[in-house]
């Protein structure tokens, strides 16, 4: 009701385009009428930014739907007190771009790997329902609103050594920020990547933009012989002034980094792996999962893995966040051949350090794909004889039915996927001790029927949109397993804490 007012106003928005030489494009402006009154609270002119901390073990603090019938990402809720709420992220906004990437009209499942593999610090692109309606009726489903820096313009994560010279720069003189640069010519800094010119955003993942001089000095010399700076140079100042853009360091491309993330590519051999799965606190305290037991000469070794690393994404998904099960699940269903993103103990230290993700540093790293197999032998060794895989059969082995009762928090538990070019939906995912576990539901499962109603139709959807008002309980009819096989998966819902087709983020 807040919003009607405003509502009624979209009328007089206009879309304007804005030539920039510097760039070479026509940036979209969305502007208001003269007659706009310029106090208004939802004077939204141009995308919003909203510059995301993750706090540890909590969320980003919003919920993310796609729209059904219609491409776009919709936040759904924000969560009261969170870091979403905080940074002005609202109800009903539409997710344009993740960092530096235009996500509108990419798969919501891409985004929302995007968007989890950023954390703990995310920069996400917002424009208002309402103003993005407008922007999309004047120029039609297919225009570009998100505003991106232009290729190789991106602020710098730098490692510095110092040398015989120092750390090879000096700070201009301020009784506050912001700083910028002077670099000693062929110094330590210069090598590391700093570009002449440069503004400090950063030191070793801490904002010093609001730093008194002494309080900067003072931060250098803490750092002892390595120092991590975040900087800007002269061209990406000027390029995210002109688009609005907030110097984040999730923009960020690095520089003469310490240490990588590394991809590993496992191809199952006679004796398996090699290597066991355990979760526990990592050195900073952060709970995780680690690669231990990585025995010679077996395919885990030869690929480069080494005992004591973190395991930060399988698939290229991020499992940051995902307890044992669910981490080992999602290795199993890569198959014979599985493909594993892991730090060791430094790199880990590092990325925690500067609060970025290391899965934002992985462009320059080698990561070969592999056709995904469907190998039905145990996939990884874990401390938890329960949870070795009996297989994916090739057919469903028949069908039984399951009456659900929602949990406390309203929720059934698990979440749907759809088969890609194919009618079916799949159970993707049961939470474990929740009514979908306590019911018998297990991943893999293909829904045949919805409350008495066949699936496999055209209006699945719509029908799946319904649930969460249906009386209870929910009932399904299921065939055992699924017979297309887990990488043909799309993620199409969850049912889950009562909120349909979202996820929280």
């Amino acid at each position: 009701m807040e919003r009607a007012a405003d509502l009624q106003d979209t009328a007089s928005l206009t879309l304007k385009f804005k030539f920039n030489p510097k760039l070479g494009i026509d940036n979209p402006v969305l502007s208001l009428a003269e007659d706009h009154d310029p106090s208004d609270p939802w004077n939204l002119a141009r995308p919003r930014f909203c510059l995301l901390s993750k706090e540890e073990g909590k969320s980003f603090g919003f919920h993310l739907r796609q729209e059904l019938g219609r491409a776009g990402h919709v936040v759904c809720r924000v969560d009261p007190g969170t870091s979403a709420q905080r940074q002005g992220l609202q109800e009903g906004d539409r997710i344009l771009g993740v960092n530096n990437n235009a996500v509108e009209h990419e798969d919501y499942a891409v985004v929302v790997r995007r968007i989890r593999a950023s954390s703990p610090r995310v920069l996400l692109t917002v424009l208002a329902r309402h103003v993005h309606d407008v922007a999309r009726a004047q120029l039609g489903e297919d225009a570009h609103l998100c505003p991106t820096l232009g290729p190789g313009v991106r602020p710098r994560l730098c490692h510095i050594v110092k040398d015989e010279g120092g750390f090879g720069f000096s700070v201009t003189h301020g009784n506050q920020g912001p700083f910028w640069l002077v670099l000693s010519t062929g110094g330590a800094a210069e090598r590391a990547g700093v570009p002449p010119g440069a503004r400090l955003l950063e030191v070793n993942g801490v904002s010093v933009e609001k730093f008194t001089h002494n309080q900067l000095t003072r931060k250098l010399w803490q750092s002892g012989q390595q120092v991590t700076l975040l900087v800007a140079g002269p061209e990406v100042e000027e390029q995210c002034r002109q688009l609005g853009l907030p110097l984040a360091a999730p923009l960020a491309e690095g520089w003469a980094l310490p240490t990588k993330p590394r991809c590993l590519h496992l191809q199952k051999g006679p004796r398996g792996f090699g290597f066991l799965l355990r979760e526990e606190k990592g050195l900073d305290g952060r709970p995780g999962q680690f690669l231990w037991d990585v025995d010679p000469g077996l395919p885990a070794e030869k690929a480069g893995m080494q005992a004591g690393d973190r395991l930060v994404a399988v698939a290229g998904e991020s499992v940051e966040g995902l307890g044992h099960e669910e981490t080992v699940s999602r290795i199993r269903a890569q198959g014979s051949c599985v493909s594993l993103i892991v730090v060791d103990p430094d790199a880990d230290r590092f990325f925690s350090m500067v609060r970025l993700s290391p899965l934002l540093f992985l462009e320059n790293t080698e990561a070969p794909t592999f056709p995904q197999g469907s190998g039905s032998a145990p996939l990884v060794e874990t401390e938890d004889p329960s949870l070795e895989d009996t297989g994916v059969p090739s057919v469903p082995l028949g069908s039984r039915q399951c009456s659900l009762y929602p949990g406390p928090g309203g929720g059934y538990g698990f979440r749907l996927s759809c088969v890609a070019d194919g009618p079916r939906l799949f159970i993707s995912q049961v939470t474990p001790g929740g009514s979908a576990a306590r019911a018998g539901l297990r991943v893999g499962d293909v829904i045949l029927e919805v409350n008495g109603y066949s699936v496999g139709g055209e209006s699945d959807l719509e029908r799946l949109q319904q649930l969460p008002e249906a009386e209870p309980p929910l009932c399904l009819k299921l065939a055992a397993r699924s017979p297309w096989g887990l990488e043909a998966w799309i993620p199409l819902v969850a049912v889950e804490d009562g909120a349909l087709a979202s996820d929280l983020l």
